[in-house]
């Protein structure tokens, strides 16, 4: 039988009724439309796959001198699904009651075994070179494993697409498991994210036979070049929050999300739709219009809707007539009303209409324009300024512009700017805001490159240029949202996803820098086609997403992000020296390294009086050269200054406005200037005022641009991989971030996970050690899952795993290799240290190395501290602490179970950090208790959607302990703390209860 008929016979069972040979019977649905796109191929059908599974399988014991291979053993699924797993289901599938407990003398014992099994997919292919090709699509997509299973003379041609991200743990046997409901949720927890994981690759994968041709046969009103942005980006789509010791990971700004009242929220599940703000003293509000999505059937809309973030209020603005319904158009804000220019309404209808909302009447008009022609387009990019709006770029059908139209809206005439100055090449999906009299444009798509170019335009000289700023510069992008708030340029989201998710850049325009905070996300939020709207101090970014093969449509809810915090963590990051002050730009069409141009590397001659003076003018202005040193000159006496080249186009000696002065009144001048009150051309005549002159920088010297540590450990690994012969593809596993224990640095658990990494072991680890300049190295592991908690901290250059740690003032010292340390905590341990502790007994039940016993004793001056702990390790790290700190005296350590060993009735407060749960000891710390009572610290790892059915279980329960134990109290739980996320959708919370 040959391939089309084989392909047709396939196809023909894939769509019967009847079931198929597989456990199930029937596909996976997640990635129906997946196999559909590779089956509508003419080279290829599938024969068999798997969406992704987490499962339990019961297999019988081997034999004794039995030589079966455990595949071979068959067995029976206990617990299969193709979703995330449910923890509790799982656990009350493997601790039933008593009265569903299996008799050991009915049945045989069989082995449980844990799994995770991502994606496989196994395609017949026309001929070897199809096979090829769809090999190394799917390994671009991150599916690694992918190849050619069978070829050659007059046999099929089959490939399997798969990774290795599965994951296989023994679980004992029937009669009796060999682990904990602890450790089991642990499990679930590890597949789940690995599920997760296993999502992004595939959605990867039909992005990326996307974008090689292949069509999705199914895709009808989603228009296609609006159907499937990049949500794999760059396909680095390994697990990163999961695979990292909790608490990793800080210095994030949390996305507050908006409780939407009045109309549904699902009304701003969108995406290309535009939004203005009402930023009134008596009104702030966001106007939002069209897009794609909605309540109901998702579709193209035309709805005006008004939100107030302070309250939720999302309202329908009733009008008589409006713009037809579209995506991908801009609206921008002219006084009292929002001009809406252009979009597309369908595949092969694209507008170049303008449409103006009055807003104080609620009333849509279209408006007659004149003057130059304006071509229809959309995902365009427009800023106003005054009262023209500035529209660069769009894509109308096949083309990509790069034309600068201005509407000017009191006289509603179209004007072309003609090209002057660097003008900005072809683009789609960009961004564009306007501050003051400039606009500033960045990123995009050219149709090849997606683009990191940064470009200013001012709007009286109608100049463009491309712009040189310090610090480390943003990813390329296109989808993105920028916005203005005070001084500061903000950009958010965008594609590809994996770089630009969890970033918010902010450009400081004063001080002419890049910085940087990372977003702490609560639902996966995908700022894809998103707005961006700034009120008051807040930033509104509504809706975003976008559709993918395998797992349907995507849309993010309204949230908020708090810009004070924001900016001023950014400004907290910022390295002392900027990590990269060239920028990678995407211009005509070619990825070139732009530099400041130092054709003729001019600098400004100052007298060393007036250096401070005129270098605070230069940096205020942008106009310090980054890249140049400053050095001094006429033996010590001046100091010169380099400048960029804008700086050196605009000053000119002979336009002194007067002679150089002296005396009080000079310095009057300088002491009652404010910079952020004056003009450049001010700025300009004082710096000629104070004697300052141009001069070439004969002396020319660089400075050199420090390479990131990344950047170094890149480089040396890849020396030592030419070397001995090893493929590129090993540098995927590089770290991209660590944490510093003392002097060891904690590479994560995901680094250097390949084994070809063993055979050069000693060379990588004394490149990594010299790379990121450390005396010691390890990689981390997870908290073993036993009574203890041992860390597997594995040292890799060193001796030994003892190190120093200093945090809030405390000393910890402790064996890395074998106490675990939680860096999440630090938020916690700061609160405890707070507490109004003097002339309190303390008990602390998980004492550990004294995460909480020291702050107990340092900082909250407790007057005394009984310390439970049953690790020996622990207890060591735990009395050399207590020396350390000089509170030894103040402090009883109590060895063993704290079931047996804690105090009864000498607490005024106690301590329960264990996590993922401290139950099994709320009876104990009950018993520890004064008979008048105290309060209890209760550590639990809980699913957000639980915390507050968590609170109301710790009140309940330990209010019947209470009254089991005697006591007549009034148990309330005071206060909640949200530690940290423990992982994805679980929280680590510390619930304060009073008893009294």
């Amino acid at each position: 039988m040959d391939f089309e008929k084989r392909k047709a016979a396939t196809l023909a069972s894939i769509r019967s009724s009847v079931t198929d040979k597989s456990p199930k019977g029937y596909l996976d649905e997640p990635i129906i439309p997946l196999l559909e796109t590779i089956n509508h191929h003419p080279s290829y059908f599938t024969t068999s796959s798997c969406s992704g599974r987490v499962s339990i399988l019961s297999q019988p014991k081997p034999k004794l001198n039995d030589s079966t291979k455990k595949k071979a053993r068959g067995g029976s699924w206990l617990y299969i699904t193709h979703d995330p797993a449910d923890p509790d289901l799982v656990i009350s599938l493997l601790f039933p009651s008593k009265s569903n407990q299996i008799d050991p003398k009915v049945d045989q014992p069989s082995e449980l075994v844990f799994r995770f099994e991502p994606l496989i997919i196994a395609v017949e292919c026309k001929d070897l070179g199809s096979a090829q090709f769809l090999v190394a699509v799917a390994i671009s997509a991150g599916f690694r494993e992918s190849g050619i299973t069978s070829c050659g003379d007059g046999k099929r041609v089959i490939i399997a697409i798969r990774c290795s991200i599965r994951m296989e743990v023994p679980l004992g046997d029937t009669q009796k498991l060999m682990v904990s409901p602890e450790y089991v949720k642990f499990l679930v927890d590890i597949a789940n994210e690995k599920m997760d994981a296993n999502r992004k690759r595939t959605v990867g994968f039909g992005v990326a036979l996307t974008s090689n041709g292949f069509k999705n046969p199914d895709a009808n009103d989603v228009d296609e070049d609006d159907n499937y942005e990049n949500l794999a980006g760059d396909h680095d789509l390994s697990i990163n929050n999961g695979d990292l010791h909790p608490g990793l990971q800080q210095d994030l700004i949390l996305l507050s999300k908006l409780s939407i009242v009045g109309e549904t929220v699902e009304k701003l599940y969108l995406w290309g739709h535009s939004a203005c703000t009402i930023d009134k003293t008596d009104r702030k509000e966001v106007i939002v219009f069209g897009g794609f999505g909605g309540f109901g059937r998702h579709a193209r809309r035309n709805e005006s809707l008004l939100l107030d973030p302070s309250s939720g209020t999302l309202k329908l603005i009733a009008v008589n007539e409006s713009p037809s319904a579209r995506l991908g158009h801009t609206a921008s804000m002219v006084g009292d009303f929002m001009f809406v220019i252009g979009g597309r309404a369908d595949p092969l209808k694209i507008l170049n209409d303008v449409w103006r909302l009055d807003i104080p009447k609620g009333e849509w008009s279209s408006q007659r324009c004149i003057g130059s022609e304006f071509p229809p387009r959309h995902r365009h990019a427009a800023a106003s300024v005054g009262s023209k709006v500035y529209i660069f770029g769009g894509l109308y059908n096949d083309k990509i512009v790069s034309s600068l139209h201005i509407l000017d809206t009191k006289d509603l005439q179209w004007k072309e700017i003609e090209q002057h100055g660097q003008w900005p090449c072809a683009r789609h999906s960009h961004a564009m805001v306007a501050y003051e009299s400039q606009l500033f444009m960045f990123g995009g798509y050219n149709g090849e490159n997606v683009l990191n170019d940064l470009y200013s335009f001012d709007v009286q000289s109608c100049y463009w240029k491309l712009e040189v700023i310090s610090g480390k510069w943003p990813h390329g992008r296109f989808s993105h949202s920028m916005f203005v708030y005070k001084h500061i340029i903000g950009i958010i989201g965008g594609c590809p996803v994996s770089q630009n998710c969890q970033e918010l850049t902010l450009l400081d325009l004063k001080h002419r820098m890049w910085r940087s905070v990372r977003l702490e996300f609560m639902n996966k939020e995908l700022f894809v086609r998103s707005t961006a709207s700034v009120l008051g101090d807040d930033l509104i970014v509504i809706g975003g997403g976008a559709a993918c093969y395998a797992f349907g449509t995507k849309f993010s809810e309204p949230v908020k992000i708090n810009l004070v915090q924001s900016v001023t963590m950014s400004e907290n990051l910022v390295p002392p020296q900027p990590e990269d002050v060239s920028i990678e730009s995407n211009k005509n069409n070619a990825d070139l390294k732009t530099e400041t141009s130092l054709s003729q590397p001019w600098v400004i001659q100052l007298e060393r009086k007036y250096a401070k003076f005129g270098k605070d003018i230069l940096q205020n202005f942008g106009w310090l050269d980054l890249e140049r040193k400053v050095y001094s000159n006429e033996k010590g006496l001046c100091i010169c200054f380099p400048v960029t080249e804008k700086f050196s186009e605009l000053f000119h000696e002979k336009q002194l406005l007067g002679e150089d002065k002296e005396g009080s009144e000079d310095d009057n001048l300088i002491k009652g200037l404010s910079l952020k009150d004056i003009s450049s051309l001010a700025a300009l005549n004082l710096l000629k005022e104070h004697g300052a002159k141009k001069l070439i920088n004969v002396s020319f010297e660089a400075k050199k641009v420090a390479k990131s540590p990344v950047q170094r450990m890149r480089e040396d690994i890849t020396s030592v991989l030419k070397q001995k012969g090893l493929p590129e593809e090993l540098l995927d596993e590089l770290p991209q971030k660590w944490e510093r224990l003392g002097d060891i640095v904690v590479l994560p658990a995901t680094s250097f996970k390949d084994p070809a990494w063993r055979s050069i072991s000693d060379e990588v680890w004394c490149a990594v050690s010299r790379s990121l300049s450390a005396n010691r190295l390890a990689r981390q592991g997870r908290v073993e899952a036993n009574g203890t908690r041992d860390s597997t901290l594995e040292i890799l250059v060193g001796d030994n795993g003892w190190v120093d740690h200093r945090e809030n003032g405390i000393l910890y010292s402790f064996d890395a290799t074998k106490c675990m340390f939680s860096w999440g905590n630090l938020s916690e341990k700061l609160r405890m240290g707070n507490m109004a502790c003097e002339n309190e007994v303390v008990v602390d039940l998980f004492a550990g190395i004294g995460y909480f016993v020291l702050p107990f004793l340092v900082r909250a001056k407790a007057r005394i501290v009984y310390a439970c702990e049953w690790n020996p390790h622990a207890i060591e790290a735990l009395r050399r602490n207590l020396e350390a700190n000089s509170v030894s005296e103040r402090c009883i350590i109590l060895e063993g179970d704290n079931r047996i060993t804690a105090p009864k009735g000498v607490a005024d407060r106690v301590n329960l950090g264990l996590i993922p749960s401290s139950e099994g000891s709320w009876v104990t710390a009950i018993q520890a208790l004064r008979p008048e009572g105290g309060v209890l610290h209760v550590h639990g790892n809980v699913k957000d959607s639980d915390e507050s059915s968590w609170g109301e279980h710790v009140t309940k329960t330990l209010n019947d302990i209470a009254r089991a134990e005697g006591h007549r109290w009034d148990v309330t739980v005071e206060h909640i703390e949200k530690v940290k996320w423990y992982a994805p959708r679980i929280r680590h919370l510390v619930a304060d209860v009073r008893c009294r």
